[in-house]
Parts: structure tokens; C-alpha cells; sequence
């Protein structure tokens, strides 16, 4: 005959597999709500820097197109004293185009997306009390 279990014995036994399948439901879920969203962010960078590097490339190659296009096709008009002016056009232009992109980052669509800090704290509704009251 072999030893007799008690109670208590399966009870220990129940209560470890219990801890143990909590633990590892804790690490399962902290390994999903951690590692794959690290892994999705990843990706999103990899391709979000090569694509930013690309575009970055491409309007530089863009503005010595254009600074080469002013220097060559017109004539004599840019040079000499007014060699300059190529230069200072092609500076203007990609200052613009930087400030086109600051504007688009600051002022784009999320904007719109995000609510009102009053209206979402609930202080104030988002139509003025003077248009309502008339």
C-alpha cells in the first residue's frame, strides 16, 4: 500500500497549479501588451526613417535641379554681380518647402481628431453661451 493523501495535500497541489497558471497568464499577457506593440513601433520606425531619409534625398536633388536649372538656362542675366540670386532662390524655396512640412506636422489632420481639452473634461460645452442665448 502506498501513503495515504490527505486533503490537504491536493489542495497544496491545486492551489501551486493555480499560481503557477496565474503566473504564467501574467507573463503572457505582459509579453502582449509589451513586446508585440515594441515589435509593430519597430517596424513602423524602420520604414518611417528610410522613407523620411528618401523623401529628404529627393527634395535636396530636387533644389540643386533647380538651382542648376537658374544657373544654366539664364543666360547671362544671373551672372557676374548677380550670381548670387540662383543661391538665395533656391534657399527661399527650400526654406519653404520646410516650413510647408512644419505646418502639415503642427496644423494636419490630427488636429482635428483631438478633442477640446474643456469640452472633453466636461467644463464647458464647445458652442459659446452667448449664440445659444439669443
Amino acid at each position: 500500500m502506498g501513503p495515504l493523501r490527505t486533503s490537504s495535500d491536493s489542495d497544496k497541489r491545486g492551489l501551486r497549479r493555480s499560481g503557477d497558471d496565474a503566473f504564467k497568464l501574467t507573463v503572457d499577457y505582459l509579453k502582449q501588451e509589451t513586446l508585440e506593440p515594441l515589435k509593430g513601433l519597430g517596424r513602423f520606425l524602420r520604414y518611417g526613417i528610410a522613407g523620411s531619409l528618401c523623401l529628404a534625398f529627393g527634395i535636396l536633388m530636387l533644389l540643386v535641379g533647380v538651382l542648376r536649372l537658374l544657373q544654366e538656362e539664364t543666360g547671362t542675366s544671373l551672372r557676374g554681380s548677380w550670381s548670387w540670386v540662383p543661391y538665395l532662390s533656391v534657399t527661399v524655396l527650400g526654406l519653404g518647402v520646410i516650413g510647408v512640412a512644419a505646418w502639415r506636422i503642427f496644423a494636419g489632420p490630427a488636429e482635428k481628431k483631438l478633442p477640446k481639452v474643456k469640452a472633453r473634461q466636461g467644463l464647458e460645452p464647445e458652442t459659446s453661451r452667448e449664440e445659444g442665448s439669443t
